[in-house]
C-alpha cells in the first residue's frame, strides 16, 4: 500500500522577517483519494497562529491540496496544504530481515591449572561463563 505524506506549509514571522516553514504533520497509508480526505478535513480545521485577529479567511483547492488565505489587519498570510507520495524515510525503521544463524559451536573449556581436575574446570553457567575462574588457586599469579 502507498503512504502519502500530509504537508503544511505556513507564513511565520512578520515584516521582513517573514517567511515559510514546512511540515510533515501525518501519514496516511491507503489511497490517494483517502490522504486527500484527510487532507481536506486538516486544512478546513486548521486555526493558523498568524493574524492574531483574522478578517477574512478563504480555502482554495489547487492541484494536489488547498491554499488557505487569512488577511490580517495590514497583511495576508498563506498556508499551503499538499499531498505528496512518500518514497524514501530515513527515520522509518527499516522491515526486520530474517536473521539466519548457525548454531554457535559449545564454548572450548579453558585449559585446567596445574592440580586442577579438568571436569571441575570445564563447570559452565547458561551463559557459557565458567562457573569457577581460571585464574583463582593459581600460584603463578602475585
Amino acid at each position: 500500500m502507498t503512504t502519502w505524506g500530509l504537508v503544511v506549509e505556513t507564513t511565520v514571522g512578520g515584516g521582513e522577517r517573514k517567511h515559510t516553514e514546512a511540515q510533515v504533520v501525518a501519514h496516511v497509508t491507503g489511497s490517494r483519494a483517502e490522504a486527500f480526505a484527510e487532507l481536506e478535513r486538516r486544512a478546513r480545521n486548521h486555526v493558523p497562529m498568524h493574524p492574531m485577529s483574522p478578517k477574512r479567511r478563504r480555502l482554495l483547492r489547487a492541484g494536489d491540496g488547498f491554499l488557505l488565505v487569512v488577511d490580517g489587519a495590514w497583511q495576508s498570510f498563506v498556508t499551503r496544504f499538499t499531498v505528496a507520495e512518500l518514497l524514501e524515510d530515513s527515520a522509518a525503521s527499516p522491515a526486520p530481515k530474517p536473521v539466519v544463524e548457525a548454531p554457535a559451536p559449545p564454548p572450548a573449556a579453558p585449559a585446567a591449572p596445574p592440580g586442577e581436575p579438568a571436569e571441575r574446570q570445564a563447570e559452565l553457567d547458561a551463559d557459557g561463563v565458567p562457573v569457577r575462574p581460571a585464574w583463582l588457586g593459581r600460584t603463578d599469579l602475585t
